[in-house]
């Protein structure tokens, strides 16, 4: 299975980090992409090498989209190519993860309306308003989408990730 990791400069590094090594351990064949190729820096000071632009990428070639946070969700829920991956795995109901801030992409390309959710506490305003039923909760799992507030939550995203990707099923909000 292949899975998708969108992120840029200042992204939370645990975030990205954990989910990186936690699902290629699990097997996965694990690919980041970002604004161009090269490195990006994670606010903590960790880099992680880019596989791919976000042009490069072809959505249909994978099966799990990850968002982690940090400040780099702010740039990308600017970018249409990010929105246009994140329909793709929407459209199909392939599963997507979000964590922290991760979930703003999604509200920016129109995907939460009537979604159980949970991010970053200060991005439940943008949650909220993008028409998404916000949750204050670790996990909160609605059919394919995967979504958790902060780092110390990602044992249980992780968990919910992993779980779905394998079975089709988690368990729900």
């Amino acid at each position: 299975m292949k899975v998708l990791i969108i992120s840029a400069n200042h992204f939370e590094d645990t975030e990205l980090l954990y989910p990186y090594y936690r699902l290629k351990e699990e097997g996965f064949e694990v690919h980041v992409t970002s604004f161009s190729k090269g490195t990006i820096t994670g606010k903590h000071g960790y880099a992680i090498t880019v596989d791919l632009s976000l042009d490069e990428v072809k959505p249909e070639e994978y099966d799990l989209l990850v968002l982690p946070g940090g400040k780099a969700p702010e740039r990308l829920k600017k970018e249409q190519r990010a929105w246009a991956i994140a329909r793709h795995f929407f459209a199909e109901k392939k599963p997507v993860a979000a964590i922290c801030h991760g979930p703003v992409i999604l509200a920016a390309a129109g995907l939460l309306k009537d979604r159980e959710v949970t991010g970053y506490r200060s991005t439940k305003g943008e949650l909220v308003s993008s028409g998404a039923n916000y949750r204050d909760q670790e996990v909160v799992v609605d059919g394919n989408l995967i979504t958790s507030r902060q780092p110390s939550d990602l044992p249980a995203f992780s968990r919910e990730m992993i779980k779905l990707t394998k079975t089709g099923k988690s368990r729900s909000w």
